[in-house]
């Protein structure tokens, strides 16, 4: 399994994650916002369909190691972010709309069980070409993130991570048409 996300369709990029279980502690890091604000975004979430999240993100605050965003993402320091729930079914299933509430592409996290550990497969869909470049390095840094949490390791620094990261998606995963280079 390669924990970089893979373009799966245009407009569709996939992760994959094998966590500590159970599914349930797994579940808890999707849901509750204190422990999803150790590496995503807290806030409160409506647990059910039709049902509203809140993310504020703190991206400098996810580790110990404060390193502030590079001059092109300042904007996104610390912000809030809107979505609906559309689908729910715990332990197994979150899918939420993200981004532009007239055109908002869709989140999907599905988690399997296997043996004491849990598959965690992220799809982000309907992802608009022009945010392609920041969505893949950000989930994957928040997935480091997510595992450095539950396995209680100290998170490294968001900013430079996702910036390494940055460059591999631009040079290997995603299309020219949306900004790589392959």
């Amino acid at each position: 399994m390669t924990e970089y996300g893979k373009l799966t369709e245009p407009a569709t990029i996939r992760f994959e994650r094998l966590l500590p279980g159970p599914i349930e502690l797994v579940w808890e890091f999707l849901t509750d916002s204190e422990k999803r604000g150790h590496w995503l975004a807290s806030g409160p979430m409506e647990p059910r369909v039709g049902g509203t999240a809140a993310l504020t993100y703190d991206n400098v605050n996810l580790s110990p190691n404060k390193v502030p965003p590079p001059e092109k993402y300042k904007d996104r320091g610390h912000h809030t972010s809107h979505h609906t729930i559309t689908r729910f079914e715990p332990p197994r299933f979150l899918s939420m709309t993200w981004g532009d509430a007239n055109n908002p592409s869709e989140v999907n996290f599905e988690l399997t069980p296997q043996g004491d550990r849990v598959r965690l497969i992220l799809i982000h869909r309907r992802l608009p070409r022009t945010s392609m470049l920041s969505v893949g390095p950000g989930w994957h840094t928040h997935l480091d993130l997510l595992g450095d949490a539950m396995n209680q390791r100290t998170p490294a620094a968001f900013w430079p991570r996702f910036m390494q990261l940055e460059e591999h998606y631009l040079k290997n995963i995603i299309p020219p048409e949306a900004g790589g280079s392959r």
